[in-house]
C-alpha cells in the first residue's frame, strides 16, 4: 500500500508541474480551463506534498486544498461545455463528442475530494488514492 500511495503521489505531483508547463492560451475560454486544471493541479499537489512527506501535514492547508478541488471540480463542466481550442490547449477534442463521460469523470473527482477526509495525514493519503484515480481517468482520456 505505500509503494502504491508513494507512486500515486508522484504522479499527482508530475501530472500537476505539468500543468504549469502548459503554453498561454490566446482564447480566453481556453485561459480560463487551463487556470481552473492549475488550480485542482496546485490544490492536489498540496495535498500529494503532505501525503508523500515533502511537506509537514497542516490540517487547515490540507482542508483549503480539499476545499479548493471541490470547488474547481464543480466548475469543469461549465468551462469545459463551450467548444473552443487553442494551439496551447491540452484538451482532446473527444471531450465534446463523450460529453456525458467526461461530465461524470469531473463529478467523480468531485465525489473523491469531498470524501477526503483532511483531518490526518493518514486520512489525507487514503482519500488521495480517489483523487489521483479521478484525475488520471480523465486525463488519461481526455488530456492530450
Amino acid at each position: 500500500m505505500k509503494t502504491l500511495s508513494k507512486l500515486l503521489v508522484a504522479g499527482l505531483v508530475l501530472a500537476g508541474g505539468m500543468a504549469f508547463a502548459e503554453g498561454e492560451a490566446a482564447d480566453p475560454t481556453v485561459k480560463a480551463r487551463q487556470e481552473l486544471m492549475k488550480t485542482i493541479g496546485m490544490n492536489t499537489k498540496t495535498l500529494g506534498d503532505m501525503a508523500g512527506g515533502k511537506a509537514a501535514f497542516d490540517a487547515a492547508a490540507a482542508e483549503a486544498a480539499k476545499a479548493a478541488i471541490i470547488a474547481a471540480s464543480s466548475e469543469i463542466a461549465p468551462k469545459f461545455e463551450p467548444q473552443a481550442t487553442d494551439p496551447a490547449t491540452e484538451a482532446k477534442p473527444e471531450i465534446w463528442t463523450n460529453w456525458d463521460d467526461f461530465v461524470s469523470k469531473g463529478a467523480a473527482l468531485k465525489t473523491a475530494a469531498e470524501a477526503l477526509d483532511a483531518t490526518s495525514l493518514d486520512t489525507v493519503k487514503a482519500g488521495m488514492a480517489g483523487v489521483g484515480g479521478a484525475c488520471k481517468a480523465c486525463h488519461t482520456a481526455y488530456r492530450l
